[in-house]
């Protein structure tokens, strides 16, 4: 196009001008007009132990091995209670004794009758070895034709008689030998003793009450809880997808809301062998744990509810960031420096104005390996000392956006 001479050198200041104020409209932008970088709490990539862990579906539960309600197996009133909650007792000690004055009289009776039963039995085998011993002569005098057939008929059959008392009379002595355990078994109910070495968990009954015995078919109330707290473990269910994960050894740790902020080490001592399917969308399988530190666990109350992480395999100096800023399963927000759109002059302009820790928010897309619920290891897209941001909480927390490092949160 052409221009007259006097024009051109208008033409020149203008275009100067105009991009003075475009000049001017970019530095607004980016100085007085722009918004406050978005302060963000960053993790910086850092090596560190990674473990991938499976944990219960549902709450678990601290039991021990031994527990026993015990109750009385007879009715009657109690007339010795020897425990309290809380106490100690030796397998074979007398928790509570009910009143056996007529129990121990029909002990007494059976024994006197087996007493006489015997005297009985000594009389009549006597007897019957007398009758041997006459049927023996008698024998010897009719092969002398001293005695006649029918006497000696008479002495078998006296020897006959003689031998069946003598039976009967041992038969009676069995018999009421029986009776007499029979006796002493009841005897032996009126006590209720420790069956294993434990502690008093709880006492329902006290000296005096009385113990009402129940219908036929249906056990007595108990009166104690005996548990034994050195046979303390946490049993807590699984979800049945992890069931071929879980071995017996495994390491675990023992997290339980009595002890907040703690956790406690074990291993896995069983797996049980079946799927538990009482909710048909929830099946889950059993695993039982134990303490490493045993003398510590009998502090712990049986009941009290736990949780279970059982750690399947560990890694140590992986690059590692939290879990739970990964989104989608493969994409971390970093608090980068530059932003990888600013070229030219607008790229020169935002770094200026970003001096002094500010930057961009960019995505980075990853590879992980082992991961649980708190750390995941990262084995591509990341390197040692990059800065992923943590607090996702916010709308403005995006791609693209102007950020400053607020903070970092603890590895």
């Amino acid at each position: 196009m052409f221009y007259h001479p006097a024009v051109r050198p208008w033409l020149r200041k203008l275009a100067l001008i105009a991009a003075l104020a475009v000049l001017g409209i970019l530095v607004l932008r980016y100085t007085l007009l722009r918004s406050d970088p978005i302060p963000v709490t960053v993790f910086v990539v850092a090596p560190g132990r990674v473990e991938q862990t499976v944990t219960n579906s549902k709450a678990g539960t601290v039991r021990t091995r031994h527990r026993a309600r015990l109750s009385p197996e007879t009715g009657g009133r109690a007339v010795e209670v020897n425990v309290r909650e809380g106490d100690r007792v030796q397998e074979g000690a007398v928790l509570v004794r009910l009143d056996d004055t007529q129990v121990r009289a029909q002990v007494a009776n059976a024994e006197r009758a087996l007493e006489a039963a015997k005297e009985g039995e000594s009389q009549a085998c006597l007897e019957s070895g007398l009758a041997e011993r006459d049927l023996v002569r008698a024998e010897g005098l009719s092969r002398d034709r001293i005695v006649s057939e029918e006497l000696l008929d008479q002495a078998r059959s006296r020897r006959d008689v003689a031998r069946a008392s003598c039976q009967a009379a041992r038969a009676r002595v069995r018999q009421l030998a029986s009776q007499v355990e029979v006796a002493a078994a009841e005897l032996r109910k009126t006590v209720v003793r420790a069956p294993f070495d434990g502690v008093v968990a709880e006492v329902s009954i006290e000296r005096g009450e009385w113990v009402t015995p129940s219908p036929p078919g249906m056990p007595m109330p108990a009166v104690l809880d005996l548990l034994d707290p050195d046979a303390i473990y946490v049993s807590a269910p699984l979800d049945e997808v992890d069931r071929e994960k879980v071995v017996v050894g495994q390491p675990v740790r023992i997290t339980m809301d009595a002890f907040p902020g703690r956790s406690f080490s074990g291993r896995v001592a069983r797996v049980a062998p079946y799927i538990t399917d009482v909710a048909a969308e929830s099946r889950t399988f059993e695993v039982e744990a134990s303490f490493d530190d045993a003398a510590f666990a009998r502090t712990f109350p049986p009941g009290a509810s736990a949780d279970l992480e059982v750690v399947l395999e560990a890694r140590e100096e992986a690059l590692r960031v939290p879990t739970y800023v990964v989104v989608e399963g493969k994409r971390v927000l970093l608090l980068a420096n530059d932003c990888p759109t600013d070229k030219g002059l607008r790229g020169a302009l935002r770094r200026v104005v970003s001096a002094g820790g500010g930057g961009c928010l960019v995505s980075r897309d990853v590879v992980l390996g082992l991961k649980n619920w708190e750390f995941a290891e990262v084995r591509e897209g990341l390197s040692e000392g990059e800065r992923v941001v943590v607090s996702l909480d916010r709308a403005e927390v995006k791609e693209g956006a102007r950020a400053r490092q607020a903070a970092v949160a603890e590895r």
